[in-house]
């Protein structure tokens, strides 16, 4: 803004100056000019007077001319040169509308700009406005922003398949190595990036060169090394850069370029690298098709044998739980059967406790001592109630029992006599 403000000044009052100059110029001329007829016409009046005269009149006449034309040029007194004087005036001036707006140098925001005078490098300039005589000083500008370079080239793989690759380049200039200075302060012209390279289109094309050259070299690598990031040894992925194993890898390949590019691009580029990204990697649609048939093969190759596993795996989860649910089944038939028995042996022990009860009862009914104890009880024998008369007890009703598994239920028949009473039992 300040700069167009200055050149459209400095235009306003170059051209006037050269307007004045052409016009008191061309005044001068013209009152010159009418000098010169005046002159002529007073020769004329003389010359034409002299006609019959002597030659002393005529020599005194042309005494005359000449005292009237110095009168004359004395009255009005004739500029040389002022014609001359405008043209040189507005050469001049036009030069300087050549020369002057010229030295005014705009370095923009985000550039930095290299004087050289006469080629020499003789300073720096930073964003603003500067003036300095463009005849013999020279600006170049170089960009301090991040630059990103769009980089296609072809390469050939490992296994000789061509392809065109797509990288992205983005890098940024070290200001602080535009220039270098040696220990005296005084700039050194061949190091730094204006020395060195001379211009950002120079330094560029190198990159550029770098990038290519070390791309097509990783692409077509026998083998393919990757760090540790924990240990820093190699290596931990290793294949030949053949085109099947590019498409396969194309994350990891990305990632092995941008590291080789990295380290080509060093200090000797004075720029700092912000990131290498292989984009697209182009190879011939055939082999294209053909990698991608072998990929879904082996993928249907996989799919058959993961189903194959999955199938393998339920039926022996299925066996597994039928062998569960087996042994679930025979063991709730045992804790069944164990029930059964524990219902049959709390039957039997309640029926015994029934007998003994009993048989102490009837034991007590015919006359014997019986005594309770803390595991039973205690039959007392004596003279009459003898051990033998027990046994014959326990025996009848033994029997009495056994008669009563086996009875249908019919009552014995009582048959009323004279003397008795008669009871049939039945006979089953």
């Amino acid at each position: 803004m300040i700069r167009a403000l200055l050149f459209v000044l400095f235009f306003i009052l170059l051209f006037g100056a050269i307007g004045l100059a052409i016009f008191f110029g061309v005044k001068v001329y013209r009152k010159n000019v009418d000098a010169v007829d005046d002159i002529r016409n007073i020769k004329s009046k003389y010359e034409h007077n002299s006609w019959g005269m002597s030659k002393e009149e005529k020599a005194q006449a042309q005494a005359q001319c000449e005292l009237a034309i110095k009168d004359y040029k004395a009255a009005h007194p004739v500029r040389k040169g002022g014609l001359l004087a405008a043209i040189i005036t507005s050469v001049a001036m036009l030069g300087l509308v050549i020369t002057i707006p010229g030295s005014f140098h705009q370095v923009e925001a985000g550039t930095y700009s290299v004087v050289k005078e006469v080629g020499k490098i003789v300073d720096i300039r930073t964003p603003g406005t500067y003036f300095d005589f463009y005849v013999t000083r020279k600006y170049e500008t170089y960009d301090a922003t991040v630059q990103q370079v769009k980089i296609n080239t072809a390469a050939y793989s490992h296994d000789a398949q061509t392809m065109d690759l797509e990288v992205y380049l983005q890098y940024q200039i070290q200001l602080d190595k535009l220039i270098v200075k040696d220990d005296k302060g005084n700039i050194i012209q061949t190091e730094g990036i204006a020395g060195k390279y001379v211009t950002i289109e120079s330094l560029q094309a190198r990159i550029e060169t770098q990038t290519i050259e070390k791309t097509k070299a990783v692409m077509s690598a026998e083998h393919f090394y990757d760090k540790d990031p924990e240990t820093g040894l190699y290596p931990i992925n290793d294949f030949a850069m053949t085109g099947e194993n590019i498409i396969r890898h194309r994350a990891d390949v990305s990632n092995k370029v941008s590291e080789v590019v990295r380290a080509a691009i060093g200090d000797d580029y004075y720029v700092i690298v912000q990131d290498v990204v292989l984009t697209n990697i182009d190879f011939t649609d055939e082999f294209e098709k053909s990698v991608e048939n072998k990929v879904i093969e082996e993928q249907n190759k996989i799919a058959a044998e993961t189903k194959a596993a999955a199938e393998a795996e339920v039926a022996k989860i299925k066996a597994e739980a039928e062998k569960t649910v087996a042994e679930i089944e025979a063991e709730k038939k045992i804790i069944e059967a164990n029930a059964d028995a524990a219902v049959v042996k709390i039957a039997a022990d309640a029926a015994a406790k029934a007998t003994v009860a009993r048989i102490v009862e009837l034991a007590r009914t015919v006359g014997f001592t019986v005594n309770e104890t803390e595991t039973g009880y205690e039959i007392i024998f004596d003279a009459i109630h003898t051990e033998e008369m027990f046994k014959s007890i326990v025996e009848d009703y033994i029997k009495y029992l056994e008669y009563l598994e086996q009875w249908n239920g019919e009552l014995p028949q009582v048959v009323a006599g004279d003397d008795a009473v008669s009871i049939i039992v039945p006979n089953n």
